[in-house]
């Protein structure tokens, strides 16, 4: 598979187009192609948190579920660790080679992390070096998503006309979901279908990560018919231009201060409610595994679907009142939410607790990709939306799971639940007193 990795990257490298998208079908395709690349990236990503409650003893041997998946959680928030790098490197790569090169890049390193992780024997079998192993495996993934969110987030926004750039951008979140639903869905499958709880234990897990390590695969080979973006085409002809460094990214401190204050409340939001909510119904709320994988499947499908439509309601009322709507809602409604979901047995209740609080933050996720594209010029867009923000979700949406669970082994549960609400307020703030992006967007500028 490695050796097919680097086949496949060189045919890319050699067959770069750099030819604009002007009709509307070209716009189509070419988001449609940078979106399915996006969804395998984000499942391989997501299929490490959907199905540590099954391999985490394998790496982690211990008694207590919860030490299992407080470390395996660790390894999670450690690779978010390695976002900001990503972010940086890619969104560099980005910015000067262009968005088409830099996104096949990212998914040949996602590739390679889910395949150290298939292949890995258990602690039992080599000991140390079996979770060594697994933090190098998402150390390695780290970087990936990082380079990813950025550069993708970009390419959307760029290839998406002005009058619908909301509604199309919105397509990135789709399929972010997308991908962590496939890993839900396919936990359900081998759940409910094909394995016994044993055989997931015991083996089953790894045929997740197998699956991503495939499919990166061959995303990396679609991604060769991208068309690279009009916005980026344009400006690597400008000799007069500084494109993808930290120096010209410094010259926009307003704007990096922007993408960090608006993504804390909204990431950490976003990943108490999807990630760890799975393992919130079954260490909290006392539901089995199989109906906390359920009811997140549920949740996170109707969360993919409303997701341009909020998009679409951005393009016509701008991107400020739907970010405000987030982040008071998100205030006042997250104690009352977490708390009833901590005390209910109920599937159904838990369903409309978990997608009532999903609905809120559509008004974040739907819209903080082409946010963040409108705040910076072509020369620095994709450093500028993947830098900062790798660094906003690293502190704050990585560490989600850990400081939860934490708190949780503390016997203080529900300071989790303000420390969420607290950093949806202060994101608040900002969303308050910041321009509206669709009024006064850097995109029309090159």
């Amino acid at each position: 598979m490695v050796h097919l990795c680097v086949y496949l990257f060189k045919q890319n490298m050699t067959n770069t187009s750099h030819v604009t998208v002007k009709t509307t079908g070209g716009r189509i395709k070419s988001i449609i192609g940078g979106s399915l690349g996006n969804l395998v990236e984000w499942y391989d990503w997501y299929v490490y948190s959907a199905f540590s409650l099954y391999f985490s003893n394998s790496f982690f041997p211990d008694s207590n579920e919860t030490a299992q998946l407080l470390k395996s959680a660790g390894v999670f928030a450690l690779g978010f660790l390695m976002r900001p790098i990503g972010g940086w490197l890619m969104g560099t790569y980005a910015d000067k080679h262009g968005r088409k090169k830099a996104l096949t890049i990212s998914v040949l390193l996602m590739s390679l992390g889910s395949l150290i992780i298939t292949i890995t024997p258990g602690y039992k079998t080599i000991g140390v070096a079996a979770p060594l192993l697994l933090v190098l495996a998402r150390v390695i993934q780290g970087l990936s998503v990082g380079g990813e969110y950025g550069t993708s987030a970009t390419y959307l926004s760029e290839m998406a006309g002005r009058k619908r750039r909301g509604f199309y951008s919105s397509f990135q979140y789709v399929t972010l979901i997308m991908g962590q639903l496939l890993a839900l869905g396919l936990l359900v499958l081998l759940q409910r279908i094909f394995l016994t709880e044993q055989q997931l234990h015991d083996w089953g897990w790894r045929i997740a990560f197998g699956i991503g390590a495939f499919l990166a695969v061959i995303t990396m080979y679609l991604r060769r018919s991208l068309q690279e973006s009009a916005s980026f085409s344009v400006e690597k002809n400008k000799t007069s231009t500084t494109h993808g460094t930290i120096t010209e990214l410094a010259k926009h401190p307003k704007a990096v201060l922007t993408v960090i204050g608006l993504t804390a409340g909204g990431t950490l939001a976003f990943y108490t409610f999807t990630t760890y909510m799975q393992k919130f119904l079954v260490d909290t709320s006392g539901f089995s595994k199989a109906e906390a994988t359920l009811i997140s499947s549920l949740t996170l499908l109707v969360f993919m679907l409303i997701q341009p439509l909020f998009g679409l309601l951005s393009d016509n009322i701008g991107r400020k009142p739907l970010l405000i709507g987030f982040g008071v809602l998100g205030t006042i409604t997250t104690i009352p939410i977490l708390t009833l979901l901590g005390g209910t047995k109920d599937g159904w209740i838990a369903f409309g607790l978990i997608l009532a609080a999903l609905i809120i933050i559509s008004g974040y996720t739907s819209i903080n990709a082409v946010v963040k594209a409108e705040l910076f010029p072509a020369n620095i867009r994709a450093l500028g939306v993947g830098f900062p923000y790798a660094i906003a979700v690293s502190i704050f949406g990585g560490s989600a799971e850990y400081i939860a669970l934490g708190f949780k082994t503390a016997h203080h549960a529900q300071w989790f639940y303000w420390y969420v609400t607290v950093c949806i307020a202060l994101s608040l703030v900002l969303y308050v007193t910041m321009r509206d992006t669709r009024k006064h967007s850097k995109m029309e500028e090159g």
